[in-house]
Order: structure tokens, then C-alpha cells, then sequence
């Protein structure tokens, strides 16, 4: 299963480029779930949802939608991870399991500044809980310091079972390595002067790269951390044009869409 999304489904500038200009505000997820595969939701790092929106966003959506939920920012930003856990429990328990089936990983994200400390952040991962409502749970770590970029950390997230996110940015490091039975990529190099954001070569490219990860390989050309390989077999593969010339997220995301197929 490969799953193609950009983040949020709510930017102004996409009116008129992705949404059609009529289109009401609350139809916005329901349009956006029909042409893509996955979102990644972004206001769960910000604010507590209820179980209720959580509900009306499964509703919305076809069948076989699934989100990636961005965890709370106070879970990630601060200074001993290892004391994480109430708001952990506190994010879980918000009403993710009314996502059910439609419930995809989990991304921890940790701020630029916050560097690798190896009994802390393994303190950290001991944290994240297996299931929710008896729903697998599937957890996704995006670190943006070098100091990460050592094969303790990558031994560290295989342990655990944690992915490791694989970000295409000029700001932060690249790390293609494959540390849980699911890849997730972010994407953060579109274009504005590229229609698709990626241009054709480019999603080419990616498209390739997607159904390596798929097969349960490693693509060629990506920067890797530590010489051990996991398990072989088949992966979900979650990848959100993210960031960059987000106007052009969508056309690229939907671009990478019809070239899987």
C-alpha cells in the first residue's frame, strides 16, 4: 500500500488551484479525501481535538482514507523527553480510535534545537503505547539536529519499531534508513514555477523510490545511517508533499498519484 496526501487541507491559496472556487469551506476535506489517498492532520500538533471531530473526519472521508495524525507539540518540545508521558497518554487518549480503520502513523515531531541523547530519547520511544481502542498503533519520528545522524539513533527507532522520517529539505538531514514495517516521507522541495510542483523526471523519481520502499528494499541514491537492514517484506509506504511551494502540494501529491498507478 502506497499512500500519496499533502498536510491540512485548509490554505487559501489552494482555492481556485485545487479546490474550485464555489466550493464551500466544509466540503473541503471531503473534495481533497476523493482526490488524494492520506492527509496528514497538522492542527492535532497545535490544540486537543475532540472525539467528536475526530468521528465527523472519518465520516468525510471514503473508506479506504487514511490520515496520519501530527502528535502534540507538547509531547515533543521539551527539555527531558523521558518525562513526556501525561501528555502522551493525554494525545492518545483524545479520541484517535474514533479514526478506526482510517487511523494511520503517528508523527513525533522534535524541534530543530533538540539534539540526539540516547537514554532520553530511548526513554522516550519506551513511552509510545502499541494500540489505542485495539487499534495498532504505528509511530513515525521526524528529527531535524545532525547530532541525530549516527547509527545509535537508527539502532535506537529499530528497536522500537519507530520509522524514521525520510525528509526531502534543504534545512534538515536525510536519513533513508528503514527502521519499521512502514516508510514515511516528507516531501519539501516543491517548486512554485513547476506546475506539479516536482517536475515529471523528478516525480518519476519518486514514484520508483515509493515502490522500492513498498517491496520492502532500500532505494538506491537515498543517504543511509547504519548498515543493518531490517526485517525484508513488504511495507506501507506513507509519502506528504509538505512544505516547499505548498500551492503546488496537491498537483504534485495527485502527479505522484497517477504515476503509481
Amino acid at each position: 500500500m502506497i499512500r500519496v496526501g499533502v498536510g491540512g487541507w485548509t490554505f487559501e491559496p489552494w482555492r481556485g488551484t485545487f479546490f474550485p472556487k464555489d466550493l464551500p469551506k466544509a466540503r473541503e476535506l471531503e473534495f481533497a479525501s476523493r482526490k488524494l489517498t492520506s492527509i496528514e492532520i497538522n492542527g492535532t500538533y497545535y490544540s486537543t481535538q475532540k472525539p467528536s471531530t475526530f468521528r465527523r473526519w472519518a465520516d468525510e472521508t471514503p473508506d479506504d482514507f487514511v490520515f496520519s495524525l501530527k502528535a502534540n507539540r507538547f509531547a515533543t518540545n521539551r527539555r527531558v523527553l523521558a518525562e513526556a508521558a501525561p501528555s502522551i497518554e493525554r494525545f492518545i487518549g483524545s479520541g484517535l480510535g474514533e479514526l478506526k480503520q482510517k487511523l494511520g502513523p503517528i508523527l513525533w515531531q522534535f524541534a530543530p534545537t533538540k539534539r540526539f541523547e540516547e537514554e532520553d530519547f530511548g526513554a522516550f520511544l519506551s513511552l509510545l503505547p502499541r494500540e489505542v481502542d485495539g487499534i495498532k498503533l504505528r509511530h513515525a519520528v521526524e528529527v531535524r539536529h545532525e547530532s541525530f545522524c549516527v547509527p545509535a539513533f537508527v539502532a535506537l527507532a529499530r528497536q522500537h519499531g519507530a520509522a524514521i522520517v525520510f525528509a526531502h529539505s534543504d534545512k534538515y538531514p536525510a536519513m533513508a534508513d528503514v527502521t519499521a514495517d512502514f516508510v514515511y516521507a516528507r516531501l519539501q522541495g516543491t517548486r512554485e514555477e513547476v506546475p506539479t510542483g516536482y517536475t515529471k523526471d523528478e516525480i518519476k523519481t519518486w514514484s520508483a523510490r515509493a515502490r522500492v520502499w513498498e517491496k520492502g528494499e532500500a532505494p538506491k541514491g537515498l543517504p543511509r545511517i547504519h548498515e543493518g537492514s531490517p526485517k525484508k517484506g513488504r511495507r506501507d509506504v506513507f509519502v506528504y508533499m509538505i512544505s516547499g511551494a505548498k500551492v503546488r502540494a496537491p498537483a504534485a501529491a495527485t502527479a505522484l498519484i497517477a504515476a503509481l498507478r
